[in-house]
């Protein structure tokens, strides 16, 4: 049976790690490489960097972090963030990524996916994929889901359920799904798109935003739940309120297939 995996998520604004809610209101949790190098002792699964401010900001990724971090830690590293051509993925991946995150880039340019599969493989291309609910129009049962981006701030009019099936047959490794609704609301995961999306693609889906309890992550994982591949987390791991080791053990005892923490270190 395939493990789940458990990600933590540095979100970086100038140089340093920030939480907020719905992207908003974010507060300095720390250093990125003080963080990503204890989170890689304890046993993470993989690292998620995404610079929350690039692509809004119109500039380029934090190249200098992400060597910085690569250098320091074993568990796969996936950096996003202002990714918008073909060199920005080579510069990270020469800068230490063994992944590459795109959101915004992908809606005005889809054909980049298999652009980059070809140079560099699916494995590399994870598409970040953030969603919100939207009124349901008259006749439809449930309310739809809008794919937004520049950090949840514009509409895109791409229904997401569609959106990610298309990504998936263009190429892209995996999905990295966002509600941003749920986004540092520590309520949980929308386990209803995350298990409409999960069932509709063959590739990785991962769970992401409004991660609160560990009870959380079993729901984003479970088969009677968001039935994701792996489950991405921030508040509960930067605040102190979980370890990793605690959250598998967790994980484990709930039926989950989870790689224990002293597999993962690499040394």
């Amino acid at each position: 049976m395939l493990k789940r995996r458990l990600i933590p998520c540095l979100d970086i604004k100038n140089g340093r790690v920030v939480k907020g809610v719905h992207f908003v209101g974010l507060r300095d949790t720390g250093d990125p490489v003080e963080a990503a190098r204890a989170y890689d002792l304890q046993g993470a699964d993989e690292l998620c960097m995404l610079d929350i401010t690039a692509t809004v900001e119109g500039r380029q990724v934090f190249l200098d972090v992400v060597r910085k971090v690569a250098g320091q830690v074993f568990a796969p590293l996936t950096v996003g963030g202002g990714v918008r051509r073909m060199s920005d993925v080579r510069n990270l991946l020469m800068a230490g990524a063994d992944k590459v995150a795109i959101n915004s880039a992908l809606v005005t340019n889809p054909h980049l996916v298999p652009q980059v599969a070809e140079r560099y493989g699916s494995q590399c291309i994870v598409a970040a994929v953030d969603v919100r609910r939207v009124p349901a129009l008259p006749g439809e049962e449930k309310p739809p889901y809008e794919v937004v981006i520049h950090g949840g701030t514009r509409s895109t009019g791409l229904e997401a359920i569609g959106w990610c099936e298309r990504l998936a047959e263009l190429g892209v490794g995996e999905i990295l799904l966002t509600s941003m609704d749920c986004d540092g609301t520590r309520k949980g995961y929308d386990l209803e798109i995350t298990r409409e999306i999960s069932r509709r693609v063959s590739i990785p889906v991962i769970a992401s935003g409004g991660v609160g309890s560990l009870e959380h992550l079993r729901e984003g994982l479970a088969d009677d739940g968001g039935m994701a591949d792996a489950a991405l987390a921030a508040s509960i791991f930067h605040f102190g309120l979980y370890t990793i080791p605690q959250a598998k053990q967790f994980l484990g005892e709930h039926n989950i297939p989870v790689r224990p923490p002293e597999l993962n270190r690499g040394y």
